[in-house]
């Protein structure tokens, strides 16, 4: 394939290209998709692109797992035993002073 050389244009060896052209057709995507998600994937693991945020399942069912989880943490820290009876402030004083 021979390209008209444009401003930020980027010319890829035969190699490369047929490379390309099968990754894409492996994976039922353009050429240009396969290369992309391909250098995004090699981004993210080089630390140069961050994680695409996953979207939050916000189905009934879904929110009421995540509250009843949030609950039973929330439970098995009010269970437990209260070590120094002192008020924050108490503490923070006592911190502070030495």
């Amino acid at each position: 394939m021979i390209y008209a050389r444009l401003p930020g244009m980027i010319n890829l060896s035969q190699e490369i290209e047929t490379l390309a052209k099968r990754l894409a057709v492996a994976q039922s995507l353009s050429v240009e998709d396969a290369i992309k998600q391909a250098l995004e994937a090699r981004a993210r693991v080089a630390g140069v692109l961050p994680e695409p945020q996953r979207r939050r399942d916000q189905s009934a069912a879904a929110v009421a797992a995540r509250q009843a989880s949030v609950n039973r943490i929330v439970a098995e820290i009010a269970a437990m035993p209260i070590l120094d009876a002192r008020s924050p402030r108490e503490i923070m004083d006592d911190l502070n002073a030495l």
